[in-house]
């Protein structure tokens, strides 16, 4: 019985050894799998669409998104995707039928905003594709993109966009506004019933904020106290967007991810 038992056991440990190693030799083969296509490797950006809201303001629906690839083998692809200052792990695989490349990146699926981005590569200039989110009651469940590129340095010297307002859409002040008919007023001599409606309000940046570098100007009282609250603002988070910060909040990004 005791040999029996002895043999049971040396049985045991060698198949326990053989799974092992055989899992040890896997993940081996895997890392030392050649990389593929590394002049992929890098950041593509652009926009990151709404297809499916219901809402006619689709501008309110569009955000920047940055999918980085980092690791291309047979078996594996790593990336990240940030978008709306989420910054996420990406893994899936990637697939080759003639010159097309095609790949399916899975978010970890812990956050409720994740997803899986199913992409290709055009012309090896163009990332393009949809993102489909794993929560089918999401109010925006697919969006699409089309992305190029880009290569991120820390420049001090980047200044914004001196083209257009800098309005906040994000932060509206509602205030009541009197409508008075023209006709009605000659009419009445004047008496006529004064009527209100409601009416956004909207803060715009003054054009200080193109003109002042707050990375390389050590800025003074004078400089600063006729700048309106709204060019504080964004002067400040300049500086963090130049390191290549992702904002979380809107009021920030409406301004800093062009």
């Amino acid at each position: 019985m005791k040999k029996l038992l002895c043999l049971l056991i040396v049985i045991t440990l060698f198949s326990c050894n053989k799974k092992e190693k055989n899992t040890n030799e896997n993940l081996f083969d895997k890392t030392q799998e050649n990389e593929l296509m590394t002049e992929l490797y890098g950041s593509w950006v652009g926009d990151f669409v709404s297809e499916n809201q219901d809402n006619d303001d689709q501008e309110m629906h569009v955000n920047k998104i940055n999918i980085s690839i980092k690791k291309i083998t047979h078996s594996e692809v790593i990336g990240r995707s940030i978008v709306a200052g989420n910054n996420r792990p990406l893994n899936g695989r990637m697939t080759k039928k003639g010159n097309t490349v095609s790949f399916v990146l899975n978010e970890p699926g812990d956050d409720k905003n994740d997803g899986v981005f199913e992409f290709e590569i055009k012309n090896d200039t163009l990332l393009v594709g949809t993102w489909t989110a794993n929560n089918p009651k999401k109010s925006v469940r697919v969006r699409s993109f089309s992305l190029t590129k880009k290569d991120f340095r820390y420049n001090p010297y980047v200044m914004l966009p001196n083209e257009g307002m800098y309005v906040d859409y994000q932060n509206p002040k509602v205030e009541k506004v009197a409508i008075m008919d023209e006709e009605d007023e000659a009419e009445n001599n004047n008496e006529t019933e004064i009527q209100y409606e409601n009416a956004s309000l909207y803060r715009i940046a003054s054009e200080s904020i193109v003109t002042i570098n707050s990375s390389t100007q050590k800025l003074t009282e004078s400089d600063l106290k006729n700048l309106r609250k709204i060019d504080l603002e964004i002067l400040r988070n300049t500086i963090f967007a130049r390191h290549g910060l992702t904002f979380k909040t809107k009021t920030v990004r409406q301004f800093l991810i062009r």
